[in-house]
């Protein structure tokens, strides 16, 4: 069994303290494969609070997949947030995009959807690219298929029906469609401060979006929380942890069905 933590939008700045001190405890004891956290590391973007997230992650066990989000560009460093948006998360965090990793029985790659700056109103909602699609697509479909394939981004590449929040991904659709069709199993995501996980309706649906919660203040009808993520051979557990203010629960479990190998 592949075992993943998955967290998002700790928003380092307006972060629960409590909560993410024991979601470190918890990965540390867990026993997982990846920890994997997909963006808005923090709340604006500032040095103190990129510090302060690093500090955090050299606690997790290791490896650990980190991508950006919307709130890891600069709010107030207008000029950064033009010329370098992604700058600061670079130097402190590390990579910013098409960040992959390897291990037994699995592969993830990362994809930045989120922009510092957008030809529209609300720079908070994603992008991804056609470049980024045909690279990340092409170096999952280069891997055997029996291996899980996933990706992971901040923004969900479809909405969540009944969510929070939009993504409002440029692009979101057909990218869904092109993991679809190269076999890619998860696209793990954030952004909404809300779990979920559904299908995409493309191919033979075996495609999902599973979205983390938020580690923050930011609540928005959710306990804060994050998931952990259980792949077999047959089915894709995700159980999203809930934190009740002393202690994490598993609030909701999906079980999702796999696609079968051809023999």
């Amino acid at each position: 069994m592949i075992r993943l933590a998955h967290l998002s939008d700790i928003h380092f700045g307006g972060e629960n303290v409590a909560a993410v001190t024991a979601a470190a405890e918890m990965l540390r004891e867990g026993g997982f494969d990846l920890v994997v956290v997909s963006g808005d590391l923090t709340q604006f973007a500032e040095v103190g609070e990129f510090d302060a997230a690093a500090a955090w992650l050299a606690t997790l066990p290791g490896p650990v997949l980190v991508t950006p989000g919307n709130h890891d560009s600069p709010y107030i460093a207008v000029h950064e947030r033009f010329f370098a948006p992604f700058g600061r998360f670079r130097r402190i965090i590390g990579q910013v995009d098409g960040q992959i990793h390897s291990g037994e029985g699995f592969v993830v790659r990362g994809v930045n959807t989120a922009r510092g700056v957008q030809p529209r109103m609300n720079w908070s909602k994603g992008q991804i690219s056609a470049r980024q699609v045909r690279e990340t697509a092409d170096w999952l479909c280069a891997a055997p298929a029996d291996q899980a394939k996933i990706v992971v981004c901040h923004h969900p590449l479809m909405e969540m029906i009944g969510g929070p929040m939009t993504g409002k991904v440029w692009g979101g659709a057909a990218a869904a469609q092109a993991f679809s069709e190269c076999g890619v199993d998860l696209v793990l995501s954030g952004h909404i401060h809300a779990p979920f996980a559904l299908p995409y309706p493309f191919g033979d649906c075996r495609t999902y979006a599973a979205g983390a919660g938020t580690l923050s203040l930011r609540e928005r009808g959710t306990p804060p929380g994050f998931n952990i993520v259980e792949i077999e051979a047959a089915e894709i557990y995700v159980r999203a942890q809930a934190w009740t203010g002393s202690r994490y629960e598993t609030h909701r479990t999906w079980a999702l069905e796999r696609r079968r190998q051809a023999a």
